[in-house]
């Protein structure tokens, strides 16, 4: 009974699967948006046709669900589970067919849409462009006048406006364009085609921009053009103006006012002559921007302008030839009138200033001044003589005045007076001239006469300080002495004075009384100089007297002090120092202290050539001495005590250290055998541990000798540090014996049945077949103590004479360079001979560079060495300097000599290579981050609907999704 409604069952189930199989394929077949519009234009078609078959698809649904609910109402429980799963399966499958019918077609029909109006702007855009040419094609039309012109440039400027809205349309047109052709892919809307509208809207705007420029260019010349004829006009009235009020006022103005008015308005018309030159250039250009009949108009105004300005020109011209010919008549007169009066003014100028120049105000105070003004007065009386010849021309003006009618009466009283001022400054001139010549002769004769008054004196004092050997009274001789000296010396600068003079004594005295005069300075200098060495030798001996005496006291009183001081410091380095350091300084500063008297004695050695034959300076000298060779000892036995303190410490620290280094080397070495369980390398461990055993002995005969060197450097340390070297001595042997012990259990251990025996001077090891025994004898490690040092004695030796060998090897090889390298050539054999020499020295490097790794090897033996390490500074500076010398001399050297070598191109390019090749990296990361700024852009969402719609949605109505992209 259940089969029928169940083959009916599975015949709808087929039937409603392959209908939607068949609808998804050709749904599959039809979902592509790319192509040319045909094809999307049938596919649209198509997925309408598929659109109108799904009411057949729910009507087979229909048909499924009824059969399968007429199968469940007779089937078991088990099998309505199947049942429903399949019914499960058919709605998914219907629900996918249905949601992708929509979405193909709803995709291709909103791309169809797009595309629509895509071309519907498009058609716009190419319209408008077409008119935009339309009406940018014509040329520009010319215009009347100035407001034509600015009316037409407006109009231009809408146009460009209007152009430059037109970008933000065409910048959405290309921007559906693009996402178009990234839908579609169709040629009609591909990069090429957009870049043909973009040219075409670019020409457009160039050819309305290059328009606006053209007027704005021709509005404004028009402009300036209409501001000058403007300005010319206002200035044309201005001068007319003026002229006329000129000519009106004429017969009430002086003459010369109405001259220059006239003159300075003939000025101007030339002035305005070039402004119309000007304007009429201007005009040139503007008349070609203008249309005929605005261009006939312009060239009238301007003829205009050039009537006028000749007939200003003319007018100016008849009034001026007037005023000249009223001015002629009056000219003779007063021209002459006012050289005379010129004259009489600069006469009287003359004759103040020579009366002001002898009235200084002053009197002289020094001889020179009182020349100066003697010179000045004759001077004058010269210049007054000169001046006569002015008076009598003076005179013969004023007769020529009298031809004439006008009043010369005052011109008349001015000439008088003058010629009375000049007799009475002639007067004045001779009377102060005779005045300062005898005061002069008295002058030159006083220093004669002051001599003979010293003269006395000096010899007197000399008479006196013949035999002084007090120092009291030789200072005040000194000072008398010094007195005496200065005022000979004012003699001798007078005397040579008046030598020199002999001009002025002729002019002054005449020349037989100057003569007589010159003779008797001359015998005066001699007797003047005869006293003057004498008085010179008094002082030096009296000089050389107070100068012993002030040397010694100034050069023993600090020598004294100096050496108390540095006894005072002796005596303070005597106390124990705490540690090493303290030691090291005390030896710095007792160093220092015997640089100090080395000093001292260079002094004492200064201050006893003072000590002649005093027997007080003497005994003072010789008990400064012996204080400071007592000094002097006990500070040579303080410093080698001390040296030999440092280096007992400085000994133990090392032994010390060593032997602290190899315990703490031993113990991490035991603690790695404690820590590994490993037993393949056992036998080696305790052969190690043997080892080790066998190197005690050893190690404490070691520990006894830091002992003795600790209880020398305890007695000579303080309290402090001897009980730190204590403590550290008592730490040390805590450690080995702690270490031996733990060795012995550490073999006993790794070897249960080995038995260690420690005697103090034996270990024996006693095992199950081996018995080893380490005996050292107390004599035996003094023998190969000593062994040591004879053959470290032997290996300084050694290094001591390869350091002087290498030493003198050098010495003698870089005076062979230095004598080189002094050498100057000047042609080209010195240049060559001078290269072969080089060759020779560097062929002997090897040679040097053996005998200094022997050092260098010996060196290491023996120990670090700062003479070692100077001659190896000396070594490398050698080689670098005999470097440098052979590339100096290059093959192109040998061939020129210096005066004829061209100078090679710098080293600015190479510089610059490198530059550029370190800054290679970098540019290249530069351009990298500016790749990924351009690509930035395109990471960007574009392919939203939501996003592609606008442009298409400022037209028109269209489809709008609200949801996730159908693609």
């Amino acid at each position: 009974m259940t089969q029928q409604p169940q083959d009916e069952f599975d015949t709808s189930m087929e039937n409603a699967e392959a209908w939607m199989k068949a609808i998804q394929e050709r749904l599959r077949i039809n979902d592509n948006t790319k192509g040319p519009r045909s094809a999307l234009e049938a596919r649209l078609r198509e997925t309408e046709k598929i659109c109108a078959l799904e009411p057949e698809g729910r009507l087979k649904m229909d048909l499924v669900l009824m059969k399968a609910d007429a199968l469940l109402r007779c089937i078991s429980e088990e099998e309505k589970h199947e049942i429903l799963s399949k019914l499960k399966d058919i709605k998914a499958m219907w629900e996918e067919t249905a949601i992708y019918i929509t979405h193909c077609h709803s995709r291709i029909e909103w791309v169809w849409l797009h595309w629509s109006e895509y071309l519907k702007a498009q058609d716009e855009f190419y319209v408008w462009i077409h008119n935009m040419k339309v009406t940018l094609e014509p040329d520009i039309e010319l215009q009347l006048g100035l407001k034509e012109k600015q009316w037409q440039l407006s109009h231009s400027q809408v146009l460009l406006n209007d152009v430059l809205n037109q970008s933000v349309l065409l910048e959405r047109l290309l921007e559906e364009a693009a996402s178009l052709f990234n839908r579609i892919g169709d040629p009609s809307v591909d990069e090429d085609v957009q870049k043909k509208m973009k040219v075409e809207y670019e020409e457009i705007k160039a050819a309305a921009q290059c328009r606006v420029k053209l007027l704005e260019k021709i509005t404004k010349e028009h402009e300036q053009y209409k501001t000058n004829v403007d300005q010319l006009q206002s200035w044309l009235n201005g001068v007319t103006e003026r002229l006329n009020c000129c000519i009106s006022e004429t017969a009430k103005l002086p003459a010369d006012n109405g001259l220059k008015t006239l003159q300075n308005i003939a000025k101007d018309v030339k002035r305005g002559e070039k402004k119309l030159k000007c304007l009429e250039v201007q005009s040139t250009g503007v008349i070609q921007n203008t249309s005929p009949l605005g261009a006939g108009k312009m060239k009238d105004e301007l003829e205009e302008f050039r009537k006028a300005l000749e007939r200003l020109k003319l007018i100016c011209g008849e009034e001026e030839e007037r005023m000249h010919k009223i001015l002629k008549s009056e000219s003779a007169y007063q021209s002459q009138a006012r050289q005379l009066e010129a004259e009489v003014q600069e006469f009287r100028k003359m004759l103040q200033r020579l009366e002001n120049d002898l009235e200084s105000g002053e009197k002289p105070k020094t001889e020179e001044e009182l020349v100066a003004l003697w010179r000045k007065y004759i001077a004058t009386r010269a210049a007054l003589a000169e001046e006569e010849s002015k008076v009598e021309r003076l005179k013969a003006h004023l007769k020529e005045l009298f031809r004439f009618s006008q009043n010369i009466q005052p011109f008349s009283d001015g000439v008088v007076a003058a010629i009375r001022e000049y007799q009475r400054v002639k007067g004045k001139t001779f009377k102060m001239s005779t005045g300062t010549e005898t005061e002069l002769r008295q002058s030159y004769q006083n220093p004669l006469r002051e001599f003979q008054l010293w003269k006395p004196s000096a010899q007197r004092l000399l008479d006196s300080t013949a035999n002084v050997a007090e120092p009291s009274l030789t200072r005040d001789f000194l000072l008398q002495i010094e007195a005496c000296l200065a005022e000979s010396s004012q003699f001798k600068e007078q005397l040579m004075m008046l030598q020199l003079k002999k001009d002025l004594l002729s002019s002054i005295f005449g020349e037989e009384r100057a003569k007589s005069l010159l003779a008797e300075v001359t015998d005066t200098a001699k007797e003047r100089e005869i006293l003057h060495k004498s008085l010179l030798q008094r002082k030096s001996r009296l000089q050389s007297l107070v100068t012993q005496h002030k040397d010694f006291d100034a050069g023993f009183v600090p020598l004294q002090k100096k050496l108390s001081a540095i006894r005072a410091k002796v005596d303070l380095e005597n106390e124990p120092q705490p540690d090493l350091s303290g030691k090291e300084t005390q030896l710095q500063r007792l160093q220092m202290i015997q640089e100090e008297l080395t000093e001292f004695i260079v002094q004492m050695e200064e201050l006893e050539n003072l000590v002649q034959s005093n027997p007080t300076h003497r005994h003072k000298m010789n008990h400064l001495s012996s204080d400071y060779q007592t000094l002097k000892r006990s500070l040579e036995i303080i410093l080698a005590r001390t040296e030999k303190h440092v280096r007992e410490h400085w000994t133990f620290n090392n032994k010390l250290s060593d032997l602290q280094r190899w315990i703490t080397m031993t113990e991490q070495k035991l603690e790695s055998y404690q820590d590994a369980s490993e037993e393949r390398n056992m036998e080696s461990r305790v052969a190690d541990l043997e080892g080790l055993l066998a190197e005690f002995p050893g190690k404490e005969i070691q520990l006894h000798l830091v002992g003795a060197h600790g209880q020398l450097v305890i007695e000579s340390s303080s309290p402090e540090e001897a009980a730190h070297v204590h403590t550290e001595m008592t730490q040390l042997t805590e450690s080995l014996r702690s270490l031996k012990k733990m060795t012995i259990s550490l073999l006993t251990s790794m070897q249960p049945n080995t038995t260690v025996v420690d005697t103090g001077k034996n270990i024996t090891i006693v095992g199950n077949t081996l018995t080893t025994e380490f005996a050292i004898d107390s004599s035996d490690v003094t023998l190969k103590h000593s062994q040591k040092n004879v053959s470290k004695e032997e290996e300084n030796s050694h290094l001591l004479k390869l350091m002087k060998d290498f030493e003198q090897w050098l010495h003698v090889e870089n005076a062979k360079l230095s004598k080189i390298l002094v050498m100057k050539p000047s042609s080209c054999e010195e240049v060559k001979a001078i290269h072969s020499k080089l060759k020779e020295l560097q062929s002997r490097v090897p040679e040097g560079q053996c005998l200094f790794e022997d050092l260098r090897s010996l060196q290491t033996v023996v120990g670090t060495s700062e003479d070692v390490e100077d001659l190896r500074y000396q070594w490398m500076l050698y080689k670098s300097k005999l470097k440098d010398s052979s590339s100096s001399l290059t093959p192109r050297s040998l061939e020129e000599p210096d005066g004829f070598r061209k100078r090679r191109p710098g080293g600015m390019c190479p510089f610059l290579h490198r530059v550029c090749w370190a800054a290679l990296p970098l540019q290249i990361l530069l351009l990298f981050l500016l790749l990924l700024a351009f690509l930035l852009p395109l990471v960007e969402e574009t392919h939203s609907c939501k996003l592609a719609n606008n442009f298409a949605r400022s037209f028109n109505l269209m489809l709008r999704y609200e949801g996730p992209p159908p693609t």
